[in-house]
């Protein structure tokens, strides 16, 4: 054949079986943007058998071979009413270790509050939270049991107003090298007092470990709509479920945020919504009370509604109550209607109990990988000191 009119041959047709393959690794971002190319290519995110495999492809990519790697259950129960810490790990979450809970919350028996983990564990450090009030908050490492007591807010306490603080997000600012919290400060007055009295202006702000302290930045974005479980960090970027049932992405290095719309026409029907990382994905688990359903959705493109994939759909087990957070592997782990805790393998659809109870709106897990680098210390005097100031600063 000549060469010079072999160069002139345009190929038009590829096999369905290449496309299917090559199509099935693509990032996620990637495939949504292929799919436009073609009406066949479009329909293959609607083909059971092509999103089977493009997920497979996408959980094996998040097999890890680290033995450091694995979750970290907190355990809610109400009766009687505790909080317990587990380091689960093994095939099966067979191996469970008690984590004794790092002070100030060893100390409050006292007082019955729900301890909750701030978003992720990020480089084997997580923030947690006394979940009533969110003014008492540490970082803490499980494997050196250093932890870090966050000062307070530079929000105002004073009788004529209440104030609310809400915790957003915990991250690691690559660029300062620092750990990074997020939180919203709002007012409310008391209906008791004169309309006329002034009230602050809500703010947000940011706490920063390396300095030890709070400042306030100037920007506006949705607050967050408090759904249990409904906050992750992922590559430098803190989510939440906002309030206008948007996930909204806040990256800590740059300090500015994303909008992305829900990939849901009517929202009023999702009763639950989780988020979780795949794969290095933003993913969210939804619960849809009109279907009786559960979904997974992954995010391809931060702000773009359409980059949203579904990617598995169930009807809910008889024994599934409600999800609380997902593994390294592919695992999703649910509530059950008794209380026990169960592992739900997306690959194989099996479940597995995981010998524990936990309550359906308060229990959770986060992937954790154990980290010897200490982050700092302090001693338990200026602990229950900064603690003690804390709830005087409340009453």
């Amino acid at each position: 054949m000549d060469p010079n009119h072999a160069s002139k041959v345009n190929i038009t047709y590829i096999p369905n079986d290449f496309v299917f393959s090559i199509l099935s690794k693509l990032p996620v971002k990637s495939l949504r943007r292929f799919s436009c190319v073609r009406k066949s290519w479009t329909r293959l995110l609607e083909n059971h058998n092509f999103i089977n495999i493009f997920c497979k492809n996408l959980y094996s990519g998040s097999h890890s071979l680290d033995d450091d790697i694995c979750v970290i259950l907190n355990q809610v129960v109400l009766d009687p009413f505790h909080c317990t810490f587990y380091l689960l790990s093994g095939d099966k979450f067979e191996n469970k270790v008690k984590l004794d809970l790092p002070p100030p919350f060893h100390i409050q028996h006292n007082r019955v509050s729900v301890i909750r983990i701030l978003g992720s564990a990020t480089n084997g450090i997580i923030c947690i939270y006394n979940c009533d009030n969110h003014t008492i908050a540490v970082l803490w490492n499980p494997a050196t049991q250093e932890v870090m007591v966050i000062p307070p807010s530079l929000a105002e306490f004073k009788r004529e107003f209440i104030t609310k603080i809400t915790l957003h997000g915990f991250g690691y600012d690559h660029v300062r090298d620092d750990y990074s919290v997020i939180q919203h400060v709002c007012y409310t007055k008391f209906k008791e007092h004169r309309l006329d009295n002034v009230i602050p202006h809500p703010f947000w702000e940011i706490y920063s470990l390396k300095n030890s302290c709070w400042r306030k930045i100037d920007i506006d974005m949705p607050t967050r709509n408090w759904i249990y479980n409904s906050d992750l960090y992922l590559n430098g970027m803190c989510h939440w479920w906002g309030k206008n049932n948007n996930l909204v992405s806040f990256n800590l290095c740059k300090e500015e945020h994303f909008i992305t719309p829900s990939p849901f026409e009517d929202v009023h029907d999702t009763l639950d919504i989780h988020l979780i990382a795949l794969n290095g994905h933003v993913a969210m688990i939804s619960y849809s009370k009109k279907a009786i359903s559960f979904q997974i959705s992954i995010l391809g493109e931060f702000g773009v509604k359409e980059s949203w994939i579904r990617l598995f759909y169930f009807r809910c087990l008889s024994c599934i109550e409600q999800s609380i957070g997902a593994g390294e592997k592919g695992n999703i782990f649910f509530t059950r209607k008794d209380g026990q805790l169960v592992c739900f393998d997306l690959t194989t659809g099996m479940v597995e109990n995981v010998g524990l109870k936990g309550e359906i709106l308060w229990s959770q897990t986060v992937i954790y990988k154990k980290n010897l680098q200490l982050i700092g210390a302090i001693d338990n005097l200026n602990i229950n000191l900064l603690v003690h100031l804390q709830f005087n600063r409340q009453e």
